[in-house]
């Protein structure tokens, strides 16, 4: 199963990020140097491993600089890159920074990020997402933009979204009927699914038997289903079944037949090895909670 694990760099790149226990997992001071240093070492991990797809995003801090930098031409040839456009990082490596990153969908924003992407990647990724589209994301209706999507199509990078948010499904779809009836440009989506919010997952179906590569994001929910949680009803179940929440969080995600790829957001060489060993046990339809609710609490994390 380790071979449908990948790395997302989301919390290596930057010293603030909303995951529980995210100043504690990083070096402290946090210098660009501590954290280029702890991401080619999970990198490495990864690798090692047998982990071959790796997630980044413009608005990831340095994440696409550290990925390009450890790459070498060998594993390059090896492995699949997924980034993702369509939010700026603006937080100047603070991490009580008052915002963090700024979204703009435009074409303009495209125009921008994408030769920045190739040059700190070293290439061109393999998959290029639109970064977290919602529902009031004017991306899907912007037909200059659609066109040049569709450009980058047909130079043989994949295209795709990624979306968040309690109406995920409702945005995909949406892509997926641009896709069928106007020859859209996307191919690749990456959502949000866990055993607290799997509200999409009739949707990644939809687009898994489409033909779309389909990666799960948030498995462990950042940090709400790991042993970071505290006393919660799933940690007692995976405590009942002597399991590491989090390796049952993401066995979940991968145990769904849609799912290309789920993505570990390990910082630390223990969470990516414990989320390398994933188990499957049952449904656990009993934790699932009211998509609103979920995104409620989710917006509600500190960047820390």
């Amino acid at each position: 199963m380790t071979a449908r694990i990948g790395l997302g760099l989301a919390a290596l790149g930057r010293p603030g990020y909303i995951n529980l226990g995210h100043d504690q997992d990083l070096p402290p001071g946090c210098e660009v140097e501590d954290l280029r240093r702890r991401t080619h070492e999970l990198l490495e991990q990864a690798w090692r491993a047998g982990v071959r797809y790796f997630d980044a995003a413009r608005s990831y801090g340095l994440a696409e600089t550290f990925l390009g930098e450890w790459l070498t031409p060998e594993r390059r040839s090896q492995l699949t890159i997924g980034s993702k456009w369509g939010y700026t990082y603006v937080a100047d490596w603070r991490h009580d920074a008052d915002t963090h990153e700024v979204k703009d969908h435009s074409l303009g924003t495209f125009e921008r990020q994408w030769p920045e992407t190739v040059q700190a990647l070293g290439s061109a990724p393999d998959f290029y997402l639109v970064h977290s589209l919602t529902s009031d994301s004017p991306a899907l209706d912007d037909a200059k933009l659609l066109d040049r999507l569709r450009e980058l199509a047909d130079s043989g990078v994949r295209v795709g979204l990624s979306t968040s948010g309690p109406r995920q499904a409702e945005t995909l779809r949406k892509a997926l009927s641009l896709a069928q009836s106007l020859d859209g440009p996307f191919t690749a989506v990456q959502s949000t699914w866990n055993v607290l919010e799997p509200s999409a997952g009739p949707a990644l179906a939809e687009a898994h038997d489409a033909g779309w590569f389909v990666v799960v994001k948030e498995a462990v929910a950042n940090g709400r289903l790991t042993a970071k949680a505290g006393e919660t009803p799933f940690n007692a179940f995976a405590a009942q079944h002597q399991l590491a929440p989090d390796s049952l969080a993401i066995g979940a995600a991968a145990a769904q037949p849609w799912a290309d790829i789920v993505l570990s957001g390990a910082t630390t060489a223990e969470q990516l090895e414990s989320n390398l060993a994933p188990v499957v046990q049952g449904p656990l339809v009993e934790f699932v909670q009211e998509p609103y609710e979920y995104w409620s609490e989710r917006s509600a994390l500190p960047w820390i």
